[in-house]
């Protein structure tokens, strides 16, 4: 594993859900705190971004991969 995803706060408003996280990534060393959201099954923000997220790439697709199956979406 190289992230260590730690989720703050959640709420889910209709098909919306505001997810508070942060994720370590080991890769480079650095946390990253930030909100994503679902809107029903897609997953959006700048932290998973695939052009705009600072994560490393194998960090970033285990932190959707994490956020998907935690929350069943």
């Amino acid at each position: 594993m190289a992230a260590n995803i730690q989720i703050i706060d959640y709420v889910e408003q209709g098909q919306s859900l505001y997810i508070q996280l942060t994720v370590m990534d080991e890769k480079t060393g650095t946390i990253f705190k930030d909100e994503v959201r679902f809107l029903g099954e897609l997953l959006y923000g700048d932290l998973i971004h695939e052009k705009k997220s600072p994560l490393s790439h194998s960090v970033r697709m285990e932190t959707i991969a994490y956020l998907k199956t935690h929350f069943g979406r």
